[in-house]
């Protein structure tokens, strides 16, 4: 488990790790996005970490980190555990520093992460069903081989890497007034809020879970640490069900906001930023965009940067994602609709649905469905439209042209 010594990290040690960092790593983008400023009535501008060389943040915390370690623990090598991200992180880190690791990872784990960390030249060990899981195996291993555990947030070291990309927003933004970004373990933010406590400490800090993974929201909240909880969130992430005493005291400290949001918007945030800034992110990295709507009024006017903490995310997740991310937006339509079943039928059906500007993506006819009589077919429909009131008026207008319309999402 997490130990409960304090973690002193300072600006003068994020100093260092940026330094250190500026060796091996350009900074990431930090663009204005003029749609997103304009829905939100303030100046909205992505710090793009999806940019780095392994698509996430954790390349910045693990690499540090590495790099302060003996000769002696550079020989025997590290270890660590993670979802994703921060494996590619160690991964990275160790190559570039000629440092055998081991990555221990849950066995759900995206293939595209554990592909891509094999390929940094890490060894792969995938054990157990969740983070928690593949952390105290890990955590065994590193015992019994003498190797160096590289944790992906309760180290000093990782934070102050992680803690460097708020000095570069400082740099590209200078009057920035609000920062947001996604919390599983807690690194990032620790590491931002400490820097930016120091260098500007007006700024509104602000940090995001998943609702299915919210253990360390919830403990900031209590002012204690919560006990550890299952997690159900697509937002890899942020999947941690763990807390960190020490970790949770710092954001306790210096945070000035903690919000939630589900998957279904995390999903239509993923989405937004495809469509809206050409940003493929992954659920993390769309969570600082979900939980936006709760800070509507006091980000009103103000300058805002939103941490696009990674973009690792499988092709088939993210086609499942915008599926449901076109459905949570009113845009895409699944119904069963039911017609007679008479030469030409489906033919008028689809003819109606195309003269109310509709896209028919997926038509299944099916004359065997139990529930219809012999003179009826039952029309399974997925639909494009242009949005909520469209589909409400398509709706209304195949309601009066066929037998029954069921929708099914």
């Amino acid at each position: 488990m997490p130990s409960k010594s304090k973690l002193n990290v300072t600006l003068a040690h994020i100093q260092e790790a940026k330094q250190m960092l500026a060796e091996h790593l350009e900074p990431s983008p930090l663009l204005f996005n003029s749609w997103l400023s304009e829905a939100f009535d303030c100046e909205i501008y992505l710090k793009l970490e999806n940019m780095q060389p392994i698509g996430s943040f954790k390349i910045r915390g693990a690499t540090y980190c590495i790099s302060r370690l003996s000769a002696e623990q550079k020989k025997r090598g590290v270890i660590a555990a993670s979802a994703g991200n921060h494996a590619q992180g160690v991964a990275w880190g160790s190559r570039l520093l000629k440092v055998r690791a081991q990555i221990v990872m849950p066995k759900n784990a995206s293939l595209i992460k554990t592909d891509n960390t094999r390929a940094l030249g890490a060894e792969v060990i995938l054990f157990g069903d969740t983070y928690d899981e593949a952390f105290a195996h890990a955590q065994t291993l590193a015992r019994k081989n003498k190797k160096t555990y590289i944790h992906a947030f309760e180290n000093a070291d990782v934070i102050a890497g992680q803690g460097t990309v708020a000095l570069e927003i400082l740099e590209q933004l200078p009057e920035v007034d609000v920062v947001v970004g996604s919390m599983g373990g807690g690194g990032l933010m620790a590491g931002v809020s400490i820097a930016l406590n120091a260098l500007k400490p007006k700024t509104m800090l602000v940090g995001c879970q998943s609702s299915g993974a919210s253990a360390l929201l919830e403990s900031i909240k209590k002012g204690s640490t919560v006990a550890p909880k299952p997690v159900n969130t697509f937002a890899d992430g942020v999947a941690v069900g763990m807390v960190s005493e020490p970790v949770r005291k710092i954001l306790t400290q210096l945070l000035d906001e903690t919000l939630q949001a589900d998957d279904e918007a995390i999903a239509a945030a993923v989405l937004t930023l495809i469509e809206k800034a050409k940003v493929v992110a992954e659920g993390s990295g769309a969570l600082p965009l979900a939980a936006l709507d709760h800070l509507r009024k006091k980000i009103r006017g103000k300058k805002v940067v939103l941490i696009v903490s990674g973009g690792n995310i499988d092709v088939n997740l993210l086609s499942r994602i915008i599926d449901r991310g076109m459905i949570r937006a009113g845009r895409r339509l699944r119904m069963n609709v039911l017609i007679h079943d008479r030469p030409g039928s489906l033919a008028r059906l689809t003819q109606l649905i195309a003269s109310h500007g509709a896209n028919v993506l997926q038509a299944i006819h099916d004359r065997s469905e139990p529930s219809t009589t012999i003179d009826q077919t039952e029309v399974a429909l997925t639909l494009e439209t242009r949005g909520p009131e469209h589909s409400h008026q398509l709706i209304a207008a195949l309601k009066g042209q066929v037998i029954r319309v069921e929708l099914t999402h």
